[in-house]
């Protein structure tokens, strides 16, 4: 199979030192608003992204999550892997995400507490790459979002021994509705799901541009806290 001939040029914007924040999660929360449709847009750019939607709800192409990303972990081992998953919140402290804590990602993320995320919106020619170290959230506040998931999720995550092989669909189902009339009321938080919080070291903002001379820069945590800018060559 050859892809030689998939490719785009990238003309929809560009990103200048003088646009950036200070701070990179008040940056990754513009953009993010941005991907949204939300806040800060020109009237132009807020039609070309609602034309770009139209045409790929006229074309069945599902729109993809904003808040998907890419999380890339290692092993005890050194082997990698990734995988998509949602971000629920961004704060002081950094990226949150829910898991279930024996899954491969979160065995893999206790064993070597250090990962990262990769955002991309195509619609707006932007990605996003995070790095930094990660740990567990108080219970408390997974407590606090477990219960605001739909019932049908609450119960997934007692169904499901995330990662494990299982014999066919029929297997998860049927623990599924035991696990249904278990809980006739409130489910419970399983004791092994939770967050993690990756609290940012590393965060690149990254904007196509033509002829693949992309505006790159990249946010660098110093020892005291404060943040440098640089940027990177494309």
């Amino acid at each position: 199979m050859n892809l030689s001939d998939f490719r785009e040029d990238y003309r929809q914007d560009s990103l200048d030192r003088a646009q950036l924040q200070a701070n990179p999660l008040a940056q990754f929360e513009t953009w993010f608003q941005q991907a949204t449709g939300d806040k800060s847009q020109s009237r132009w750019r807020k039609i070309g992204v609602a034309l770009v939607k139209l045409w790929s709800a006229i074309c069945n192409h599902r729109p993809a999550d904003i808040n998907a990303m890419t999380l890339s972990t290692v092993d005890k081992n050194g082997t990698p892997s990734s995988r998509t998953v949602l971000l629920k919140t961004v704060d002081e402290r950094g990226f949150i995400f829910f898991t279930n804590y024996d899954s491969r990602k979160g065995r893999e993320l206790t064993e070597n507490p250090r990962a990262a995320l990769t955002f991309f919106w195509p619609e707006l020619e932007r990605q996003v790459c995070i790095a930094g170290a990660v740990k567990k959230i108080p219970v408390v506040e997974s407590e606090k979002y477990f219960q605001s998931r739909p019932r049908g999720s609450q119960i997934g995550a007692w169904a499901s021994e995330q990662s494990e092989v299982v014999p066919d669909r029929a297997f998860l189902e049927k623990k599924w509705r035991e696990l249904e009339q278990k809980f006739p009321n409130a489910v419970p938080l399983p004791p092994h799901w939770g967050g993690f919080v990756l609290a940012p070291e590393r965060i690149e903002f990254w904007q196509g541009r033509s002829s693949r001379l992309h505006d790159r820069f990249c946010y660098f945590r110093q020892p005291d806290g404060a943040w440098k800018i640089e940027r990177l060559s494309p």
